[in-house]
């Protein structure tokens, strides 16, 4: 895994426009024609094309500065809004008549039923062409790397392009390519392209079948267009490299694959960021593997960020019991990334010392109040502070694992204060969970949560009656 000890300066230049999905539901059939009939519940609109790579970026903590063309438009006028609340620097040049791509998807319960479109997808003008082309030079030292994002709606022109990555090269800056079309030679130069498989096929020319296959058209695109190091993306496959003689493929991992849109990008905006870092080609394919195993598991054009590919690598290599046991600093990341997503977090803590059913009911209906429920378990100090010598009876870290495979627990995070108001502080929950004997009596953090709610207990269900009864028993 990358360290970032320092904040990159990356420079994207490409097709920028406006992803917009319409979300709804679809129950009935239209009595006007044979085509379903799309309750519309809300839209969202983000950055697509070169925006999605600048979007991808910045969740992963870049400075980024764009370059482009847009039309003397409502939707360029968007593209501007959106870039300044990223804290994106742009240098857009407004080419008159031009028509700034827009791609609208209709998604009914999860699944695209249609998209149209509206743009111009013809070259930029010459005008544009040498606007641009004098912006980069001007900014080209202030960068650590380019990304050329292309998708071939006409602002990576052929003059543009052999412009671009020839002065890039005299400035030792390294190019990297999203490439579109059947003739990358355009891209001459460049230090590698990030084609898929079927974009490799076209380009190459060759059936890529099997492992000889993929190696001819790795070797036939590094020769023709003179590139550095030669890749091909291979969807869930991963990313295979050609080093010297020998073809390399780097696996990637995805839980879940709900939409692919979109990958192409974070494969390129990852890439473009670990290699900015400084690391080599290997350690950059590996990161941008578990960029794109992560956004794939997402609905509609995703970004990843550095904390949540820490925490999908390390879910590769732990049991998943485990990776729900959390410390302080990994809770109050997780805890701020869930508030992002909107998600209702629900807190409660105790010692859970010999699990039984009265503890599993009370956090079943803790967890029912929200999205996601936390834990605060009292450590082993903390627990024979309160209950004496004697207690607890399972060690601390048996009790979190115990606990972290109940499917209504999400988290457990151990706490060795007598009370778990530092830790609250930190998760900032939506709702605090004590039992029903707190009724009547201060409980430690309402004052941070917006709201508490008491739960009863299960009659006759206690650790304590269980250790009495263990104890009649010998």
């Amino acid at each position: 895994m990358i360290k970032v000890e320092k904040i990159p300066n990356i420079l994207v230049i490409g097709d920028l426009m406006i992803d917009e999905y319409l979300w709804g539901n679809c129950e009935r059939i239209s009595p006007e024609a044979p085509v379903q009939i799309v309750d519309i519940k809300k839209e969202t609109t983000l950055l697509g094309g070169a925006g999605n790579v600048i979007s991808n970026l910045v969740s992963l903590g870049a400075h980024v500065e764009v370059l482009s063309v847009i039309g003397d438009d409502e939707v360029g006028l968007l593209v501007k809004s959106m870039l300044t609340k990223q804290g994106v620097k742009a240098s857009l040049i407004e080419q008159k008549g031009r028509k700034t791509s827009r791609k609208t998807r209709l998604m009914a319960s999860h699944s695209q039923v249609v998209r149209y479109d509206k743009e111009s997808k013809n070259n930029i003008s010459v005008d544009s062409v040498k606007a641009l082309y004098e912006k980069f030079q001007e900014k080209i030292n202030s960068y650590d790397i380019v990304l050329l994002s292309d998708y071939n709606k006409g602002v990576l022109t052929n003059e543009l392009l052999d412009k671009v990555i020839t002065y890039a090269n005299k400035n030792s800056k390294k190019v990297l390519v999203d490439p579109k079309g059947n003739d990358f030679t355009k891209y001459k130069g460049a230090y590698l392209l990030t084609p898929n498989k079927k974009e490799a096929e076209l380009a190459s020319n060759i059936k890529i079948e099997n492992d000889t296959d993929l190696k001819e058209a790795l070797i036939k695109l590094k020769e023709e267009v003179s590139l550095e190091v030669s890749v091909i993306t291979l969807s869930e496959h991963g990313i295979a490299i050609l080093e010297e003689d020998k073809v390399t493929v780097k696996p990637t991992v995805a839980r879940e694959v709900y939409d692919v849109t979109g990958a192409g990008d974070t494969v390129l905006a990852s890439l473009g960021f670990a290699l900015s870092l400084g690391y080599g080609i290997n350690t950059a394919v590996e990161f941008a593997n578990l960029a794109a195993g992560i956004v794939v598991g997402k609905i509609g054009s995703a970004t990843a960020t550095i904390d949540e590919i820490e925490e999908y690598r390390a879910s590769l290599h732990k049991s998943s019991i485990e990776l729900h046991i959390k410390n302080f600093e990994d809770i109050e990341k997780l805890s701020k990334r869930l508030k992002k997503q909107n998600k209702k977090i629900v807190f409660t803590n105790g010692c859970f010392d010999i699990l039984h059913k009265g503890h599993v009911s009370y956090l079943n209906t803790a967890k029912s109040f929200g999205d996601v429920l936390i834990l605060g378990l009292n450590s082993d100090q903390s627990v024979k502070r309160l209950k004496g010598e004697d207690r607890p009876i399972n060690t601390q870290d048996d009790r979190a694992f115990i606990l972290s495979a109940l499917e209504c627990v999400d988290f457990v995070v151990i706490f060795d204060e007598d009370t778990p108001y530092e830790l609250i502080k930190l998760v900032e929950p939506d709702i605090l969970v004590k039992g029903a004997d707190y009724e009547g009596k201060e409980v430690v953090g309402s004052d941070i949560a917006k709201q508490t709610k008491l739960v009863t207990f299960v009659d006759g269900k206690s650790t304590t009656k269980t250790i009495e009864k263990i104890q009649k028993v010998k």
